[in-house]
Order: structure tokens, then C-alpha cells, then sequence
């Protein structure tokens, strides 16, 4: 057992099942959650959980450190530790990925909109319930699938429908963004690796040639429910100055049935 499995093992067994939902049964044999338990709440397997608590799996990444650090009801401090244990310790060429507990409970309160956080390089970090309602639970995506460029530029995403103008408009704000990522983080490896792969498609491609660097502020999307249909949504987005963390907040678009439908899912 290295130093971050001992870490999380004591995380875990400290942890009240009842301050994170879960019955507290009095047969319980042991203090605090079980692996199963923690591995259902960080959206991982438990067989991973016994593995990096006994120091036999690799550096687990910033998106599952992250995870565990909400799945456990850590607090800012000890999230950065988990993040130094895993290698993840702030520098100024690493793209900052630890949410603050304050940002955590924004997103968890804009409980009428869907809400999420992305780090630069476009990563979903954390979202809240109607987030995961519209558009599928993120918990059970794989990391390709819950980062925006790859998840755009290889279309899979099957509950986002855009028009031409939309996806021209949204496509070619995000590359921008990307290119002022990389020269704000020049020796990130994974932008660097996320470029790379995305110069495989044309339409990047073609975009990435072009050169332009901003900011991704805003978008208008429709997402299609396989309960309630269409949900036609405007998206802002908003960067954090310190930590360089994108919060998107989607609306409902004004004149149309998307407020009704996002209170039925809600």
C-alpha cells in the first residue's frame, strides 16, 4: 500500500453512508463506506478501488480523482492533496482541474438548468442532476466521450442536433479556444495529444489552419430526449480567472417548450 491507498482507504472508512445517501445499516461490520459503495458513488468499479487502495493500479487520472474527491465529501485542502498524491500538484504549464467545494455548490444548486464544469482543454469535470438528465449520465462515459472537441469532431454525441450555422459557429469558437489553451499551457502533454489527434479530421483540420485564437463564450444547441423530445438550449459559458475552469450553463431557449420540459425531467 503506497501512500495514496492508504490515503483513500482512510478517506473512505471515515466517511458517513449517511451523509452521501446511503442507508446506514446497523450490521455493518466495518466504519464508513464500503469499496462497492465508493466505487458506485465515483462512478468506477470497485475492483479499481481495491486496486489503487492497495497500490496496484497506475496514477489514476485528474477526471477520477476528481470523482473520488466528490464521491468521499472531500474538502478543498484534501482534494488538492489527493491531486499532489496522483501527480497532479499545480504547476503553471498543467491545466488546473480540482474544483473548488464553492464552484461544486453553484453547479449543485442551478438545480431548474442544466450545468457543468470543463477544464481548458474542454474535459467535463462535474455536472449537476438535469445536466445528466438531458443528456445522459456522464458517470457512465468513457473519457473520450466526455471531452467536447473529441466528443464534436467525431460526432457522438446522439442527443445534440445543431443546424449548419449552429455547428459551423460552435465548432469553429471551440478550435479557437483550443489554440488559446495550448499557448496559455505550451508543455501540457494532453493538449498536445488532443491536437494531434484531432488534426485526423478534416473538419478540425481546416479550422486549425485558420489560426484564430478566443475565448468559447456561447452556443445554441437542441437536445433531443428520448422522453420529451427536442429541448432547444442556449449555452453560456464562463471562465474562471484563477483556476481557467469553464462553468456552461444551458437555458432554456425563450419561445419554446424547453422550460416545460426541463421541469418534467427535473
Amino acid at each position: 500500500m503506497n501512500d495514496l491507498g492508504a490515503t483513500l482507504r482512510a478517506w473512505r472508512e471515515r466517511t458517513d453512508p449517511d451523509a452521501v445517501g446511503l442507508p446506514n445499516a446497523s450490521r455493518r461490520r466495518v466504519a464508513g463506506l464500503r469499496r462497492g459503495e465508493l466505487a458506485t458513488l465515483a462512478g468506477i468499479s470497485s475492483e479499481y478501488v481495491a486496486r489503487l487502495e492497495q497500490g496496484r493500479a497506475g496514477t489514476p487520472s485528474a477526471q477520477v480523482c476528481a470523482a473520488l474527491a466528490r464521491a468521499l465529501r472531500l474538502s478543498d485542502d484534501e482534494e488538492a492533496h489527493l491531486m499532489r498524491l496522483a501527480g497532479f500538484a499545480a504547476a503553471p504549464d498543467r491545466i488546473p482541474c480540482r474544483i473548488p467545494g464553492s464552484m461544486r455548490r453553484v453547479i449543485d444548486h442551478l438545480g431548474d438548468v442544466p450545468a457543468a464544469v470543463y477544464d481548458a482543454a474542454w474535459r467535463l469535470l462535474h455536472w449537476n442532476r438535469l445536466f445528466a438528465a438531458v443528456f445522459g449520465d456522464p458517470a457512465h462515459c468513457s473519457a473520450d466521450d466526455r471531452n467536447a472537441l473529441i466528443v464534436q469532431f467525431e460526432s457522438r454525441d446522439t442527443r445534440v442536433r445543431q443546424t449548419d450555422t449552429e455547428r459551423a459557429y460552435f465548432e469553429q469558437s471551440l478550435v479557437a479556444d483550443l489554440r488559446a489553451t495550448s499557448a496559455r499551457y505550451p508543455n501540457e502533454p494532453d493538449v498536445a495529444a488532443l491536437i494531434t489527434r484531432m488534426a485526423g479530421n478534416d473538419r478540425f483540420r481546416r479550422l486549425w489552419a485558420l489560426g484564430t485564437v478566443a475565448l468559447h463564450e456561447s452556443a445554441h444547441k437542441t437536445a433531443l430526449h428520448p422522453d420529451v423530445g427536442p429541448i432547444p438550449l442556449d449555452s453560456n459559458v464562463l471562465t474562471t480567472r484563477n483556476t481557467d475552469l469553464r462553468l456552461v450553463v444551458l437555458t432554456p431557449r425563450p419561445d419554446t417548450t424547453a422550460r416545460e420540459k426541463l421541469d418534467r425531467l427535473g
